[in-house]
């Protein structure tokens, strides 16, 4: 398992005063977040993480562009980017707080979701600010996070996420 938490380099804080760095936000890179997480191109949905609490919860960031193959198909001539597509990235938000809790070594997957609803569309040009909130972890073989996710302060997608580790 790839770790962040006591590797300075893979934050922002290391261009920081020594006083600064506890009020400084943990973040993450592109390169950061492949150390961390399985997914690949098309399905690797989260461009940065902004904010890293271990153990609480991670802020990222998706940038929805029209490059992306599942608009060819979803809507042609009206561009929505599918529902299942923003739970994922939700996931995989979720997935950098599960993945870094000590004592969590696997793959960490699915097991369920719950209350999830869609306030409003996302659509190619808008950024998904997906909020991933740790509520419970059980034997450090399964997880429950609220998530959220935002496009101008406007949410678009809630709900609860549960996962499971899998060797």
């Amino acid at each position: 398992m790839a770790t962040i938490i006591e590797d300075k380099t893979h934050t922002n804080q290391e261009s920081q005063p020594a006083n600064a760095e506890q009020d400084s936000p943990i973040t993450l890179t592109l390169e950061q977040i492949q150390e961390l997480l399985p997914h690949r191109y098309p399905f690797a949905l989260v461009d940065r993480i902004i904010d890293y609490v271990p153990g609480k919860q991670a802020v990222g960031l998706k940038n929805v562009t029209f490059n992306e193959p599942h608009f060819q198909g979803h809507f042609p001539g009206r561009p929505i980017m599918p529902g299942v597509l923003i739970v994922e990235a939700m996931a995989q938000v979720g997935g950098i707080v599960l993945t870094q809790m000590p004592g969590v070594n696997g793959l960490c997957m699915f097991a369920g979701i719950d209350k999830v609803r869609f306030r409003r569309p996302v659509v190619p040009g808008d950024q998904l600010v997906i909020t991933t909130e740790l509520l419970s972890v059980r034997g450090l073989k399964f997880g429950k996070m609220q998530a959220k996710a935002e496009v101008d302060g406007q949410l678009a997608c809630e709900g609860t996420l549960m996962f499971s580790v899998v060797e």
